[in-house]
């Protein structure tokens, strides 16, 4: 079976074991099998799901990070976990480069490890991963990650992605239901959601950073149209581009609850349930991967670092280890119709151009040239 076969199959295998965060458990047993087939030694994580494997050994360590769950989705009218966000094609990518670099093993000055993490999906994956002390030594880390084709056509390629911070926060209101009649008795929840949402849109940051904070969802009341509603609940999305922004954007979202709640003379309580920090690139990784870049497919083939409002678990390796020089591959691969589809499909070549781009940046550092 050649590479492009293999890589194909695997896959395939990998689409059809697609499991929720946290839930990796058949996928992780699918690929520590294979990496003891081949001659690895895969040690499983402790706490979650996931494993690492790695070549070599000594200085310097580079890391190769694939995210392993899947989304729960409707597909063709049924809820199931779902490989839409290409984390299946992570996996094999960075299976084929270990695979790949196995043959240069004798060559490598340094250590080469395969990160295979839970939970991007959540936002936290990464967090307990890093509690494991896989990422401790690690000098540099490189991701991957499918683009769109409207972002990055294929064949081309950005050495890095510069994804925007995200914060998500679930929002209560308390306070007590009242007459329809005697709207006097008390507050009504749906206007307080309203002078949220008011406020909120008066929140300004610097125009050259894109960022946004907006509501997106509220519950209140019941099926009683005759009761005013003292109690709610809401959701908010925040994003910005750098972390200071969202920094600020946060520290003016609670002078607005905590005014509001006292402007009403009620309680209302927020919490962040998730948050992903914007990208921290390091300069050296990103010209590691657009040497090999351009060695793989061509300087014409090479796109400037990707700015993206999306958001990935990956930037808290750099963020809780400072030391690390880390940067993520945008592979194009004419994603269609877009991330986070259920019908997403992508150009499945690109399987075969993230293998070579992330072996020869590998190579690279580790001063071996690969033997073609």
């Amino acid at each position: 079976m050649n590479e492009k076969t293999e890589l194909t199959s695997m896959w395939k295998d990998l689409h059809r074991l697609a499991e929720v965060s946290f839930e990796e458990f058949k996928t992780t047993d699918y690929l520590v099998d294979y990496f003891k087939k081949e001659g690895f030694n895969p040690i499983r994580f402790k706490n979650i799901p996931g494993f690492y494997v790695e070549l070599g050994k000594g200085k310097p360590v580079v890391g190769l990070r694939a995210d392993m769950d899947a989304l729960m989705q409707n597909v063709d009218g049924k809820m199931q976990a779902n490989h839409s966000c290409g984390h299946d094609a992570h996996m094999t990518i960075v299976s084929g480069v270990m695979q790949r670099l196995k043959k240069q093993e004798s060559k490598l000055t340094g250590t080469i490890r395969a990160i295979f993490q839970p939970g991007e999906e959540l936002g936290n994956g990464s967090i307990k991963v890093i509690k494991e002390g896989v990422a401790d030594d690690l000098d540099y880390l490189f991701g991957v990650h499918l683009r769109p084709h409207n972002e990055i056509s294929y064949p081309n390629c950005a050495p890095g992605i510069q994804h925007g911070a995200g914060t998500f926060i679930k929002g209560y209101i308390y306070g007590e239901d009242h007459h329809g009649a005697r709207q006097n008795e008390g507050i009504n929840s749906i206007e307080v959601g309203s002078s949220i949402v008011q406020q909120i849109k008066q929140i300004y940051t610097p125009p050259t950073v894109p960022a946004s904070i907006k509501m997106t969802n509220f519950h209140a009341g019941s099926e009683s149209y005759n009761v005013i509603p003292g109690e709610a609940s809401f959701g908010l999305d925040l994003r910005a581009q750098e972390n200071d922004v969202m920094d600020e954007i946060k520290a003016k979202l609670s002078h607005i609850i905590n005014s509001l709640a006292t402007l009403y003379e009620l309680k209302i309580k927020t919490e962040i349930i998730d948050e992903v920090p914007a990208a921290i690139i390091n300069e050296s990784a990103e010209k590691h991967l657009k040497k090999a870049i351009i060695d793989v497919l061509g300087e014409d083939r090479l796109q400037p670092r990707l700015l993206t409002a999306g958001s990935d678990d990956f930037h808290f390796y750099t963020l809780l280890r400072p030391h690390i020089k880390a940067t993520m591959l945008a592979l194009g691969a004419d994603v269609q119709p877009g991330l986070h589809d259920p019908d997403m499909t992508f150009n499945k070549v690109a399987l075969t151009n993230g293998v070579n781009i992330l072996t020869n940046a590998c190579l690279n550092i580790c001063n071996v040239k690969e033997d073609l």
